[in-house]
């Protein structure tokens, strides 16, 4: 019996590659955003999930409960229970129009797509900032700081982040190489890493096939994997040593990028001190430039 949210990701886990492909965009939806579960009528979450409301209702019936109305009380006892002055905020934000998709903003008008994407975007900064595991946090510096060369595998929606990171981490004075697959050379670009290299993979949904393929063939070289993603049943979470998951709202087809962007800055100022590159008084302000 599913009693809290932890429970609930365990189970869902545990289920990964048994769920229907209907019931699982369900478990990925309702992880990336469980404010909404906890918020909005089945009705509302099936048009953002773009799924019938009885796929969620049959979705919660396989899980055990009774129906939605009792999985929906899982995810309002995370919002309202440990987490008060978050639920306060979010509350602020919800008397403003979620962006959950296209019907909501009006994409003719720059103005309304403008205040939709900040909207978005401090709705994932607020989310992330009471969710983010801060030990994982730390293990993923840790990781960065003890290996000889870190390689980024990003690609897609997520390579902006991925180049970033690239960027930033040479900053840091870490040797940095991103897998980029110029020329198609992606299983050379993975089979030049050394013994005592990292990988740090972003990907988040839909999780672009390139990106799992390299954390799944550096992982069988027992190399360490570090992982930012979206969620715990995100194919390369079970893969990595370390996870960072950032659930990015979305607009439309477009996704937030901005609290992905702020994990990765946190994690490049944190090596650089950690490497000592700390000690130049400029390094950060040049760092996350």
């Amino acid at each position: 019996m599913i009693r809290d949210y932890d429970g609930l990701v365990a189970a869902l886990v545990a289920r990964k590659g048994q769920l229907s492909r209907r019931h699982g965009e369900v478990a990925r939806f309702v992880l990336n955003h469980p404010e909404d579960v906890a918020l909005n009528s089945i009705v509302r979450l099936a048009e953002q999930a773009g799924v019938p409301p009885a796929t969620i209702t049959r979705f919660a019936k396989e899980l055990g409960f009774a129906g939605f109305a009792d999985l929906q009380r899982v995810f309002r006892e995370r919002l309202l229970g440990p987490r008060p002055a978050y639920s306060a905020q979010m509350s602020g934000l919800q008397a403003r129009p979620e962006p959950g998709g296209v019907e909501d903003v009006d994409l003719d008008d720059p103005d309304r797509v403008f205040d939709g994407f900040v909207q978005a975007a401090v709705g994932s900064l607020l989310r992330i900032s009471q969710t983010l595991d801060r030990t994982a946090l730390d293990g993923v510096v840790a990781a960065l700081a003890a290996s000889d060369a870190v390689h980024v595998a990003a690609a897609r929606g997520a390579f902006g982040i991925g180049a970033y990171a690239f960027y930033g981490l040479a900053r840091s004075g870490k040797r940095a190489h991103l897998l980029d697959n110029l020329g198609a050379m992606r299983a050379e670009q993975v089979a030049s890493m050394g013994p005592g290299d990292a990988l740090l993979a972003l990907t988040f949904d839909d999780y672009t096939p390139e990106t799992v393929e390299i954390a799944r063939r550096v992982a069988e070289t027992g190399r360490p994997v570090l992982a930012i993603t979206d969620n715990e049943l995100s194919p390369i979470a079970g893969l990595a040593r370390h996870v960072l998951y950032v659930k990015e709202a979305r607009l439309g087809h477009f996704r937030s990028q901005v609290p992905a962007l702020v994990v990765c800055q946190a994690i490049i100022v944190s090596l650089g001190r950690r490497l000592g590159a700390g000690g130049d008084e400029h390094f950060v302000a040049n760092s996350v430039k």
